[in-house]
């Protein structure tokens, strides 16, 4: 891999970007994205410079698309005749299914793999990468085909995650959209709704009452909705039997808070707690 193209140099793709460098890739790295962005992705050292899409793309080895889902899609439907026969395309969207059948559909002179990193922090751009955010964190990659993974370019682009730290891990794009809707999704949303009601229950000068009990849970609701207005919308089946399970699970409690019952709900909610912070 000589040249990597990064497509959205925010967050994640200027922690890329940074994570290439550190992991000693000494190639080329253009940016696409706003003027602003581009320029901070420069400043950062995340990549070289900027460029138009045609441009960045046309002799890249390794495509990576890190906008919102809906830009993503966008960006798909016009990549395929920029982009160089044996370039990798890849993405680090948070759902999975509407984006491998939007690549299946328009991108046919390269290879394009679903990919996922579970990694983020609420804060956004170029300002906030970090070149370690990815490591020690899943990478899910999601091929339409097994046999994907097994190609030259993906092999490639497998080593050079696990160089950053990363733990590649593969899915079916639709097994990951269900699991994402509770490992991922489901917490935003209860953060979000906790957040919430709060504030329609307590005036604002109460919160000195909090403990950092509230301030954990509620992180999550520091992110933005204009982040999460395509995730919820490009799996918002998913999203909703999850949300459906988590309320019966809220019913339960409430109808059980006199009894013992919720002794079980409270050793298998610590069990997956801990399971969770032995992993990270």
């Amino acid at each position: 891999m000589n040249s990597v193209a990064i497509i959205g140099t925010g967050l994640i793709g200027a922690s890329f970007g940074l994570a290439l460098r550190k992991a000693g890739f000494d190639g080329a790295i253009a940016g696409v994205s706003s003027e602003a962005a581009t320029s901070a992705a420069v400043a950062a050292g995340a990549i070289d410079r900027g460029a138009p899409l045609g441009e960045a793309v046309a002799q890249a080895d390794l495509v990576f698309l890190s906008q919102t889902i809906g830009r993503i899609l966008d960006t798909l439907r016009h990549l395929d005749p920029l982009v160089r026969p044996g370039a990798l395309v890849t993405d680090a969207g948070s759902t999975k299914g509407d984006i491998v059948d939007a690549a299946l559909q328009n991108v046919s002179r390269c290879q394009f793999l679903g990919g996922h990193p579970m990694a983020g922090k609420e804060k956004r751009g170029a300002a906030a990468a970090d070149p370690d955010l990815f490591r020690g964190c899943t990478w899910v990659l999601t091929p339409a085909e097994p046999a994907e993974l097994s190609t030259a370019a993906a092999a490639g682009f497998v080593a050079w995650l696990r160089r950053i730290g990363a733990h590649p891990v593969a899915m079916e794009p639709a097994e990951h959209d269900r699991v994402v809707s509770y490992t991922s999704h489901l917490a935003q949303m209860a953060s979000t709704a906790l957040a919430a009601t709060v504030a329609e229950s307590v005036r604002p000068e109460d919160l000195c009452a909090a403990g950092s009990g509230l301030t954990d849970m509620t992180r999550l609701a520091l992110s933005s909705y204009d982040l999460w207005r395509d995730i919820l919308a490009t799996n918002a089946p998913e999203i909703e039997r999850a949300l459906a399970v988590y309320i019966q699970k809220l019913e339960h409690m409430r109808e059980n808070l006199r009894t013992r019952q919720l002794q079980q709900e409270f050793e298998r909610g610590a069990a997956v707690a801990g399971r969770l912070r032995r992993t990270v």
